[in-house]
C-alpha cells in the first residue's frame, strides 16, 4: 500500500514538474512534505492534549476550565516540546496554506510560514529553504503540488507520521537522485550501500558521526538498526558535517522529521579547512565521501594533526577522508567508509606508503569489494573499508570480502544487495570477529579469506580482495578431457553444418527477391 502512494505521489510531482530542473525541484517538493508533516503531527499532539485536558481520569486533566483557558492552556509549548513535536504557529498551519493554495502569492504565504515556524522552533533555525516565492514553476503548478501534498496521509500518531513521511522522504531522495543523474548522486547513497555499512558495525550506543553527510542517510539507516535490534535511538549522538548549503537542509530535515537529535555543526562547511567538530571522538563513523576529489587541498592543511600516517596528495582526496575518521575515532570506535576501487592500489604520489603506515599500523580491519552499478551517478566500482583504532581480536590479520558477483538487478542500469546478502557479509565479520552467536568463521575460496599482515606486505600493501580469496571452486564432473573435447567437437560440427544450410536458405530467399550474391 505505502509502495503504491509512493510511486503515485512521484509520479504526480514529476509531472508537475514541467521543465523545471529536478536539482531545483526537488528542494520545493521536500520542504513542502516537510511542512506537512510537522503540521499533521503539531494537529495531533493539539487533538490529543483537547481530549486528554478535558478527560477526568487522565493526569492532564484541567477541572472545570473554561473553554477560554483550555484554549490558553493548549498554546503551552512544553507540551508539544517534551514529546518532540515541532510548535506550529496558526498562519503556518497546513490548512491555511492548502485554503490559498489556488492564490497567485502562494509562494510569498509558504516562506512566510517558513519564518514563522523557524522563529518558534530554534532547531530549524536556517534550514527551512525559503524558495518559494521566487520558484521558476509555471502558473499554477505550485498550487497543484500543494494540493498532491495534501493528499498524503501521515497516520493517526507521531510514530505513524514519522514512519510513513521517512519512508516518502527517502523514496523521493532517492528518485530525484536518479533524476539528477550525477549531481542527485552526490548527496544520496544507495539504501543496500549503507545497510551493509550499519550491520556490519552495529552502531547501537555512544556517539555516530559523518564527515560528508549528504541527506543524512547514514544516521536513518543507524536509527532503523537500533530499534530493529530492540535498542533505544535516545543511546546514541548523532553528529554530521556537509559542506553544500541545500543539502545540510535536507539532512536537518531528514532527521527531524523522525525526531532524531542531531548537531550538523554552526554551518555549512568543508570538512577538512573547516572542521566543525576538532575535538569530536566517536564511536562509529559512516561515510561515503566523493570519490577522487582533486580539488580539496588548502594551504592550512599543511602538517595537520589529522595526517597521522602521511600528507595526502593534493590531487586526491581518498587518503585524506581515511585518515581523518581515523582521527576522529574514540580509542575503541570502528569506521565504515565507501571508496572507489582505485583507493586500495594507487601508488600515485604518497597514497601507497599511506595505505602501507596504515596497514602496518593496525588499523585495517576488513575490505570488501562491490559489485559495479551500485550507484545512480557512477559506474565508477566501489569497496568498502571498515577501520579500528585499536582492534579487539583479530590484530596482525585483515579480513578480505569478495561480494562483486553478489548483486542483484533491479533496473536496466543498476543494481543493488539484497538484505540476504547483506546478512551473509555481515555474519562472516561477526563471525570472524569471534562476536556471540555469529558462528565459526571459516575462508571460503572465492569469497572471503583471512590475511596476515606479512602477506598483505609480500603484495606491495594492496587491498584488493579478489588478490587474496583466490577463485571460487569449481566442481569436477569426473568427464576425462578426450572425452569431454569429442564432445564439444562434434557439437560445434553440428552447429556449423546448421550455419551452413541457414546461408543457403538465405541465397535462395535473396535470389528470390532478384538479388545474388
Amino acid at each position: 500500500m505505502l509502495d503504491d502512494l509512493k510511486k503515485t505521489l512521484w509520479a504526480t510531482a514529476d509531472k508537475l514538474r514541467a521543465n523545471m530542473d529536478a536539482a531545483e525541484y526537488k528542494h520545493l517538493v521536500l520542504g513542502l512534505i516537510f511542512v506537512k508533516y510537522i503540521s499533521d503531527t503539531f494537529q495531533a499532539k493539539h487533538a490529543e492534549l483537547t481530549r486528554r485536558l478535558a478527560d477526568p481520569d487522565d493526569e492532564y486533566f484541567y477541572g472545570e476550565a473554561a473553554p477560554e483557558d483550555i484554549a490558553a492552556e493548549l498554546e503551552d509549548r512544553d507540551y508539544y516540546r517534551e514529546a518532540n513535536v515541532f510548535w506550529v504557529p496558526e498562519a503556518a498551519r497546513w490548512e491555511a496554506l492548502r485554503a490559498a493554495a489556488k492564490q497567485p502569492d502562494i509562494g510569498k504565504r509558504i516562506d512566510e510560514a517558513l519564518s514563522l515556524i523557524e522563529v518558534e522552533n530554534t532547531k530549524l533555525k536556517g534550514i527551512l529553504d525559503k524558495r518559494y516565492a521566487r520558484a521558476q514553476l509555471p502558473d499554477g503548478k505550485l498550487g497543484e503540488l500543494v494540493d498532491l501534498v495534501s493528499t498524503i496521509g501521515f497516520g493517526a500518531t507521531a510514530g505513524e507520521a514519522r514512519d510513513v513521511l521517512g519512508q516518502v522522504y527517502e523514496y523521493f531522495l532517492g528518485m530525484f537522485a536518479n533524476a539528477e543523474g550525477k549531481r542527485g548522486g552526490q548527496f544520496y547513497t544507495p539504501r543496500s550501500i549503507v545497510k551493509t555499512l550499519v550491520a556490519v558495525l552495529a552502531p547501537h550506543h555512544g556517539k555516530v558521526y559523518d564527515p560528508c553527510c549528504g541527506s543524512g542517510g547514514m544516521f536513518v539507516q543507524s536509527e532503523e538498526f537500533i530499534e530493529a535490534h530492540g535498542g533505544k535511538v535516545g543511546d546514541v549522538s548523532i553528529y554530521g558535517q556537509e559542506a553544500n548549503p541545500t543539502t545540510w537542509r535536507l539532512a536537518a530535515m531528514n532527521l527531524a522529521i523522525r525526531g532524531i537529535d542531531f548537531n550538523l555543526g554552526r554551518e555549512p562547511a568543508d570538512t577538512f579547512s573547516r572542521n566543525q567538530f576538532p575535538d569530536l571522538r566517536a564511536d562509529f563513523i559512516l561515510a561515503n565521501p566523493p570519490f577522487n576529489i582533486s580539488d580539496w587541498w588548502h594551504a592550512s592543511l599543511m602538517g595537520d594533526a589529522r595526517w597521522q600516517y602521511g600528507d595526502p596528495p593534493a590531487g586526491n582526496a581518498n587518503y585524506a577522508w581515511l585518515q581523518h575518521m581515523l582521527h576522529h575515532l574514540a580509542p575503541n570506535g570502528r569506521a565504515g567508509i565507501v571508496l572507489a576501487n582505485g583507493s586500495m592500489s594507487s601508488s600515485q604520489n604518497s597514497e601507497g606508503q599511506i595505505r602501507a603506515a596504515m596497514v602496518e599500523a593496525d588499523v585495517v580491519e576488513v575490505m570488501v569489494a562491490l559489485p559495479g552499478q551500485l550507484f545512480f551517478n557512477t559506474q565508477i566500482p566501489a569497496c568498502l573499508w571498515f577501520l579500528a583504532k585499536s582492534k579487539r581480536v583479530r590484530r596482525g590479520e585483515v579480513l578480505f570480502i569478495d561480494a562483486r558477483k553478489l548483486a542483484t538487478m533491479i533496473s536496466r542500469v543498476q543494481c543493488a544487495l539484497t538484505d540476504a546478502v547483506i546478512e551473509r557479509i555481515a555474519g562472516t565479520v561477526a563471525a570472524w570477529r569471534g562476536e556471540g552467536g555469529a558462528g565459526v568463521y571459516a575462508d571460503v575460496a572465492g569469497y572471503c579469506r583471512s590475511v596476515r599482515l606479512a602477506e598483505i606486505a609480500e603484495h606491495g600493501h594492496v587491498l584488493t580482495p579478489g588478490r587474496y580469496v583466490g577463485a571460487e571452486a569449481v566442481e569436477d564432473d569426473d568427464e576425462d578431457f578426450e572425452a569431454k573435447m569429442r564432445g564439444l567437437t562434434e557439437k560445434l560440427g553440428e552447429q556449423m553444418a546448421k550455419g551452413a544450410e541457414l546461408d543457403l536458405v538465405i541465397r535462395e530467399k535473396m535470389r528470390g527477391l532478384g538479388y545474388e550474391f
